[in-house]
């Protein structure tokens, strides 16, 4: 580990301490309702094997939406370009499961890191695959991005959110009336719930991230997971999209590609440089960690990395 970028990380968490807790965890979860929202961990990987640790690091947590990075990673390695003619790639505007603007578009999701366009995104991944068998193939994807076969789906999480998921319901069902899911709809519903159930610590998530920094390979084992121009597409909707309809004042405030999940993590991507996550679960009106948000914008500023 570099000296210099564990103190880094250090200072730049140690400043935010106060903003922990601040906010309210996902309790329309309940899996999610009983976690401590005064737990903060953070980790960078970089992209010459560079590794910081801080805090609560190396506990396991929920990806929820940040899943939807890696099977938009999967799904256009599985049809390419065809993906944005069932999707967009604008900002929403809007909460993330929001229902209002599916009418209007004649069921074509915004972009695929709303929760809509994350289900035309599963419904793609079922193609020649049963809802297992694509539930393994995303497990699959993060265990080899992030280097570690531990990874796994919390089985808990799952079922709660089985248990409460009716407004995805709600998206799943309406896109089916417009032809824009050609699955069984409970099919698409597990997939998505399992890979939103996805745990991973702070420092699995940066080290599965890593790829987007870098061109599309792992720059430590020299594996091609996407090519460099989907990578850049991919960095370039999470910048835009990442944090639903506070996207703007994340670009704004930390000022690198990022995408939150309502379990309280954060991935963010410094193009060339290193990735990081940051977890907190105390979340702020639109669905993203208040005081991971200030701990990322703390770390940019420390180190410069902001890509404006």
């Amino acid at each position: 580990m570099d000296k210099n970028l564990s103190q880094l990380l250090a200072r730049a968490c140690d400043a935010i301490r106060n903003e922990i807790g601040t906010g309210q965890v996902a309790s329309y979860i309940p899996a999610l309702a009983r976690v401590d929202p005064k737990k903060l961990g953070a980790a960078i990987v970089t992209v010459d094997g560079q590794v910081a640790r801080y805090g609560d690091a190396d506990e396991p947590f929920s990806m929820q939406s940040i899943s939807k990075v890696f099977t938009l990673t999967l799904a256009l390695e599985q049809i390419g370009e065809k993906l944005w003619e069932r999707v967009g790639r604008e900002p929403s505007g809007n909460s993330f499961n929001s229902i209002v603007q599916l009418e209007r578009e004649h069921g074509i999701p915004r972009n695929p890191l709303i929760n809509a366009g994350a289900l035309v995104v599963c419904d793609v991944l079922l193609c020649q695959r049963s809802p297992d068998q694509a539930i393994a193939a995303i497990l699959e994807f993060v265990r080899s991005t992030s280097d570690d076969a531990s990874v796994s789906t919390d089985p808990e999480v799952a079922q709660s959110e089985a248990e409460t998921g009716f407004r995805n319901a709600s998206l799943a069902n309406f896109m089916k009336s417009f032809g824009n899911l050609t699955h069984d709809v409970d099919d698409v519903l597990h997939v998505y719930f399992h890979q939103c159930a996805i745990a991973v610590s702070c420092a699995q998530l940066a080290r599965a991230g890593l790829f987007l920094a870098t061109n599309g390979s792992d720059p430590q084992t020299h594996r091609p997971f996407i090519s460099a121009q989907r990578a850049r597409r991919i960095n370039s909707i999470m910048l835009m999209c990442g944090h639903y309809d506070a996207s703007g004042e994340f670009a704004f405030r930390v000022g690198t590609p990022g995408k939150s999940g309502v379990g309280g993590g954060i991935l963010a991507i410094v193009p060339d440089r290193a990735a990081i996550a940051v977890w907190s679960p105390a979340l702020t009106s639109a669905g993203n960690s208040h005081a991971g948000t200030a701990a990322l914008e703390q770390i940019v500023r420390e180190a410069g990395w902001s890509i404006f």
